[in-house]
């Protein structure tokens, strides 16, 4: 079924239940935020390459659904907004519109149907090696809180992992993209599995530097 929806072009890639930090200061956004505040608060996050016209967004590209959840309106009209991503859609071209902002149509975005038994051993292994790199990290930064929970839904988890690695936006936008929650799955196995062992090293000569060379003392 295909909706209208309110759309932001943008050089950022937002997962179905990733937050993300926006900046508006264009008055056209000011306006889409408005609106979309005094109704149900949501907006479609779609991406725009570097240099591409908004007009030439291509019919099949995948966004993603924002919800505001934070707003902070300045003095000069500008506000800080954290959305929080929710279901994906195809863009299916642009309509009309009065608003000075974009309207397009977008059709739902889901994933296919996959056995579950695969999934869950995916959906283990990626969680085991995402605990290994996230535990190297938190030693190698000296911090003391780790990653938020991770969901227990292998499509949830996917996109949950994905929005804190380090990818450029095209492999981010191919991801979400993707209706394979295993193919998504394998991706992210496949970047954590060599960074999981070096990073654990890594963790390893922070660990022996910070005593030194000796060993804990008693």
């Amino acid at each position: 079924m295909t909706t209208r929806l309110p759309l932001f072009p943008l050089g950022v890639v937002l997962f179905p239940g990733a937050a993300l930090p926006l900046h508006i200061f264009e008055p056209r956004y000011r306006q889409l935020v408005a609106d979309c505040l005094a109704a149900d608060g949501r907006f479609g996050l779609l991406f725009r390459d570097e240099g591409q016209s908004e007009e030439l967004i291509p019919a099949g590209t995948v966004g993603c659904v924002a919800e505001v959840e934070h707003h902070e309106l300045l003095d000069d009209g500008r506000s800080n907004i954290t959305v929080r991503g929710r279901e994906r859609f195809t863009f299916g071209g642009w309509t009309e519109s009065d608003a000075p902002y974009r309207v397009g149509h977008v059709a739902p975005h889901e994933d296919a149907a996959e056995p579950p038994a695969s999934l869950a051993v995916l959906n283990g292994r990626v969680r085991q090696l995402f605990a290994r790199v996230a535990d190297a990290a938190r030693i190698i930064a000296e911090e003391g809180v780790g990653p938020p929970p991770l969901p227990d839904d292998p499509s949830r988890l996917s996109f949950a992992i994905a929005s804190m690695l380090d990818m450029d936006v095209t492999a981010r936008q191919a991801l979400l993209a993707d209706r394979s929650t295993a193919a998504r799955l394998r991706v992210l196995e496949a970047l954590l599995a060599p960074a999981a062992p070096a990073l654990e090293a890594r963790a390893g000569v922070h660990e022996r530097a910070k005593t030194n060379g000796h060993g804990p003392h008693h």
